[in-house]
């Protein structure tokens, strides 16, 4: 497993709204009068984005004497901000949040954003390409039961044969980031794909989040014994880190998901992944997790803090956010709470009181550009 380095101080063991308000965790996202509206909280340093997103303007300017539609519809804060569910230089499918302009069928303009050589050519971060194949035309239904059909173009089927999961995998996790689609189908000029058109891959006629993104098999001799659980691990780019899910198959053993996800959290990324971890090897929960309303309250040992700093009650933001992404994949958990020794003393990275649950941020990686 490979470990990141800890950068001394790390984050509290409580979730708490003043991470969701003013510390600069989270963000709130304003965008309750769209069509297809995600949720409430976006998931980001804000002072650091700005610096990040302006950086990446300055580079864009540098190479282009023009300014695109897209740059102008930045400039007039005319945007909304959408995860794109990109290939990044590992292979691994990840959110990108980017900002898009703002319109009507937000839906539609998500996967128009997956084109590879379209609008996203614009603000596509350094180490990520688009999934769908040049020149494909999208569009997309969205049934009252909270169906997505998503109808592509012939050009769809050129793809390479290695990029068919991860194709499949980035149209549904793109399209169910909205509260108002939790399953997909996929059609190609107008007609139900049963399954993919270069590899063979299986379609359901309801594919969903619960498919898995990255699956990882490896070590797993009989899958029938298993259960998927999705995780999210750390990976690193040019422009800083950000969170990547992978579904791995846990023993059936484990006496609830919620265990079973933290024991793969703290086990950490296989050697060969290319991705990390901030917790230390002998992280554990000290009692069973307690779930009550969708609010499950975690209670680990001292090592959660993960360096001679736990005498100050910090645990590193990475690892609480990897928590809190992860347990909130759970169709049960819509808030976490982290306790050590069952005491909840605990403070942020710059050493202000927490008190409330985290609730899953609307947006990942908002600051990877």
């Amino acid at each position: 497993m490979l470990k990141k380095g800890m950068k001394g101080i790390a984050v509290t063991v409580t979730a708490s709204a003043l991470l969701l308000s003013g510390c600069g965790l989270f963000q709130s996202d304003q965008a309750s009068e769209e069509i297809d509206p995600p949720q409430d909280i976006t998931y980001v340093k804000e002072e650091k984005n700005q610096d990040q997103m302006d950086k990446m303007e300055d580079k864009k300017e540098d190479k282009e004497d023009k300014t695109t539609g897209d740059h102008k519809a930045a400039e007039n804060s005319d945007t909304v901000m959408r995860e794109l569910y990109l290939i990044d230089k590992n292979g691994y499918v990840t959110a990108q949040t980017l900002p898009l302009p703002k319109k009507e069928g937000t839906a539609k303009q998500s996967l128009e954003y997956l084109v590879e050589g379209g609008p996203v050519s614009n603000i596509l971060p350094n180490g990520f390409r688009a999934v769908l194949p040049a020149d494909t035309a999208v569009n997309v239904d969205i049934k009252e039961d909270g169906t997505a059909i998503a109808d592509f173009s012939n050009e769809f089927k050129n793809y390479k044969a290695e990029d068919e999961q991860k194709i499949v995998q980035a149209i549904t996790w793109t399209l169910t980031q909205f509260n108002s689609i939790d399953k997909v189908k996929i059609r190609m000029n107008g007609h139900d794909l049963k399954e993919m058109p270069v590899n063979g891959t299986p379609l359901s006629e309801e594919l969903s989040r619960k498919d898995g993104i990255n699956i990882e098999t490896a070590g797993v001799t009989d899958i029938t014994a298993t259960e998927p659980v999705t995780v999210y691990y750390l990976a690193e780019s040019d422009e800083g880190e950000y969170y990547v899910p992978v579904t791995k198959r846990t023993s059936g053993t484990e006496s609830d998901p919620v265990t079973a996800a933290i024991k793969e959290l703290t086990e950490g990324p296989s050697l060969k992944s290319g991705l990390l971890s901030d917790f230390q090897g002998n992280v554990k929960l000290e009692s069973k997790p307690k779930i009550e309303d969708g609010h499950v309250t975690l209670d680990f040992n001292e090592a959660i803090y993960g360096s001679a700093d736990g005498e100050k009650k910090v645990i590193s933001d990475e690892v609480l956010n990897s928590i809190v992404l992860t347990l909130t994949e759970l169709p049960d958990i819509k808030s976490v709470s982290v306790t050590v020794n069952g005491k909840a003393e605990l403070v942020n990275e710059e050493g202000e009181k927490l008190s409330k649950p985290v609730t899953r941020p609307s947006r990942v990686n908002t600051g990877s550009f």
